[in-house]
């Protein structure tokens, strides 16, 4: 977990990325900056693309099950876990396509959801006559145990994140998971606003479903993400589409018209159609194989020290502390009078950026900032407040 002794410290890393001087952005909650190495990856694989009598029959699918391997990683599975999803919205559609929901019963999600992940559960519940449970986070008592008080018996699913999206707010997952599992509910996870930044392991959140898109902590390409599926599902899940690619022997393309109810191996099932992108998967791949290579624990751990500071400053200009319990990449101030109009676009003048969501600032910053981004961020604020 972030802040144990064996983790390293990091250096800025802001020269592999692809961001102006003076430029302070501390929005990575909403979509990261582009690596060089990804940007290079990008035009690489654009430039080999526009040549398609060069492509081989298995590079359909290689490319593929690289990025599907380090996907794995990220989250503690294994590669035949991993579908290749356009979205968390597809990811969530596909949970709510298998699990089970009956007459009566409540799918459990957090107030104040990110809308992905109350749409399907608000559709299915319309359709099976269930109900949606929406957790309020009370005064002294924090996510986890508001959701943990909100399962019981007629419970079916529980969806949430691992923190909430507009503050960093944090879900205990493992203790949610054993909840959920013991009521016999379905758990499914969106982990993308923690997926790379925080650590994440399968075997012990022992989710049903988990999706995360690549574009945030990942640092990859938008229109692309990631599912895991527990084995259950993968024996005997239905897919959302119906793609020849997801299909066994799909590889052999002479004997496509040879039609089969047979799916590839584990998650592959649930891959969207034409994930074979030939241009986003060797950005993504890039991706990964960075954030890999620093360490998730040593990105949580860095970033949790910055979050750290922008608390520290926020409570020396008179800002109410943030919640308490948090990941430590993502973190969100709270002004005693409101947000004042105009924050945005005040702070973008003097090229900072970050986001409103609900009643927070949220800051969220990643190996590309340092102290100095911080600083300018609260050079505005105490102009404002």
């Amino acid at each position: 977990m972030p802040g144990e002794s064996s983790n390293r410290i990091i250096p800025s890393q802001r020269e592999l990325f692809e961001i102006p001087d003076g430029v302070s952005y501390l929005n990575c909650a909403s979509m990261s900056p582009r690596l060089r190495s990804v940007s290079a990856a990008g035009a690489e694989a654009l430039a080999r693309s526009a040549s398609p009598w060069n492509l081989s029959a298995a590079e359909w699918f290689s490319g593929a099950e690289e990025l599907r391997e380090l996907a794995a990683q990220v989250v503690g599975a294994d590669a035949d876990s991993i579908a290749l999803v356009p979205a968390a919205s597809y990811g969530i559609a596909v949970a709510a396509a298998n699990v089970e929901v009956a007459r009566g019963q409540s799918i459990v999600l957090l107030d104040g959801e990110f809308p992905s992940n109350y749409y399907a559960w608000k559709e299915l519940a319309g359709r099976r006559g269930a109900v949606i449970r929406a957790v309020r986070r009370e005064q002294g008592i924090g996510w986890t145990q508001a959701v943990l008080d909100a399962i019981d018996d007629a419970t079916a699913v529980v969806s949430v994140p691992n923190c909430h999206w507009t503050d960093g707010s944090l879900v205990d997952l493992d203790r949610v998971g054993e909840r959920a599992r013991a009521a016999g509910a379905s758990f499914v996870v969106d982990a993308s606003q923690s997926a790379g930044a925080y650590p994440l392991d399968i075997e012990k959140v022992r989710p049903d479903f988990l999706v995360t898109v690549g574009y945030k902590w990942l640092l990859g390409p938008y229109a692309l993400g990631y599912l895991y599926a527990a084995p259950k599902w993968q024996e005997r899940g239905l897919p959302i589409e119906n793609s020849w690619l997801a299909r066994a022997g799909s590889d052999d393309f002479a004997k496509l018209v040879g039609y089969t109810d047979e799916y590839r191996a584990g998650a592959r099932r649930f891959d969207v159609g034409e994930f074979p992108n030939f241009v986003t998967l060797p950005m993504a791949t890039a991706a990964l194989r960075q954030v890999l290579e620093w360490g998730i624990e040593n990105i949580g751990y860095n970033l949790a020290a910055l979050t750290a500071l922008i608390s520290a400053r926020g409570i020396e200009m008179g800002l109410p502390p943030p919640v308490p319990e948090r990941v430590g990449h993502i973190i969100g101030l709270r002004l005693p009078e409101g947000i004042p109009a105009g924050l945005l676009e005040r702070l973008a003048k003097e090229k900072v950026f970050v986001s409103i969501r609900g009643d927070a600032i949220r800051v969220a910053p990643h190996l590309y900032n340092d102290a100095g981004d911080v600083e300018r961020l609260f050079d505005v604020l105490k102009e404002l407040i």
